[in-house]
């Protein structure tokens, strides 16, 4: 990790994030321009100077979460990066990430672009995830779209590659030496881990790493300014993951419960319209309820 009295930024400004959307605390965090540079400079190795040119291209509702924890944007012109922070392993980020890129292109060039003659100049897209859970994963994986395909191919026509870097206690501590801003997210992120698991609630839990952080230049002028933001957002995120295990533990009884009594599974379809059924009973918003499980307005109203 960076020592505390290396912690100090030289002359950068902290940009107010863009609080349009339910922001992650990665995506807040990381929406200061001088930290993001920093951070794509360590993964990349490359040395942008914290002045680059930034311009933020995160689109709504793109990977349909009911939190931002992705970042898009384009870097002096030159790259497209999407940076995801998640919390659990997923395998079909480059499927993901397919769809979110041609959005991103789409979105940036004029209608007539695919109707030109001359070919159309489009930065070159990287695709990053920084991943930070309780589960094992190595310091660096590689996914890639190709993978998916149900019949591998000599010569494949399509693909596209996530780099994975976990942060995660005890996993490339190389990188984090180089980057500030990443280690002072994986440390925040920790010590609110290690608290939990002394015991602490996770409000008493944040309050306590919020509090530590501060004392030892850890994120300091971010948490001093955003505290209570902090606080939502980290409870937001446990609130949602939680909601999460429990409408899948509650349609996993419900399915053995109906496979007993019916001599049958509960299948995918099934499995939604308990969800769905449980999140109406709770009075969630339709749609939330057609976020979490992809039914229409029309289904959910049938239940």
């Amino acid at each position: 990790m960076v020592p505390p009295e290396a912690r100090q930024r030289k002359g950068h400004v902290m940009a107010k994030p863009n609080r349009e959307f339910k922001s992650s605390l990665f995506t807040d965090f990381f929406s200061d321009e001088g930290r993001l540079i920093e951070t794509y400079n360590a993964i990349a190795g490359t040395d942008f100077p914290p002045t680059a040119n930034v311009e933020f291209k995160t689109l709504k509702d793109t990977l349909y979460k009911s939190q931002r924890n992705d970042l898009a944007f384009v870097l002096e012109g030159r790259y497209i990066v999407l940076i995801e922070h998640q919390s659990t392993i997923n395998k079909n980020m480059p499927l993901r990430l397919l769809k979110y890129i041609v959005d991103v292109f789409m979105s940036i060039l004029p209608d007539r672009a695919l109707y030109e003659r001359n070919t159309v100049q489009i930065p070159t897209p990287e695709f990053i995830v920084i991943y930070n859970g309780k589960d094992e994963y190595p310091s660096r994986a590689v996914l890639k779209l190709s993978d998916a395909f149900m019949e591998q191919a000599a010569s494949t026509k399509l693909d596209l590659e996530v780099t994975v870097y976990n942060i995660s206690k005890g996993y490339n501590s190389e990188l984090l030496e180089r980057c500030v801003a990443l280690s002072d997210y994986a440390c925040f992120v920790n010590n609110v881990r290690d608290r939990q698991a002394e015991g602490d609630s996770f409000e008493v839990a944040i309050d306590k790493a919020i509090h530590y952080c501060i004392e030892n230049g850890i994120m300091k002028a971010y948490l001093e300014q955003e505290s209570a933001e902090v606080k939502r957002m980290l409870t937001m995120e446990w609130n949602e993951e939680l909601y999460r295990q429990v409408l899948l533990e509650e349609g996993e009884e419900r399915g053995i419960e109906l496979g007993e009594a019916r001599g049958i599974e509960l299948g995918e379809a099934r499995a939604k319209q308990e969800s769905a059924r449980l999140m109406k009973r709770e009075g969630e918003p339709i749609e939330k309820i057609m976020r979490f499980t992809g039914l229409s307005v029309e289904e959910i109203n049938l239940l």
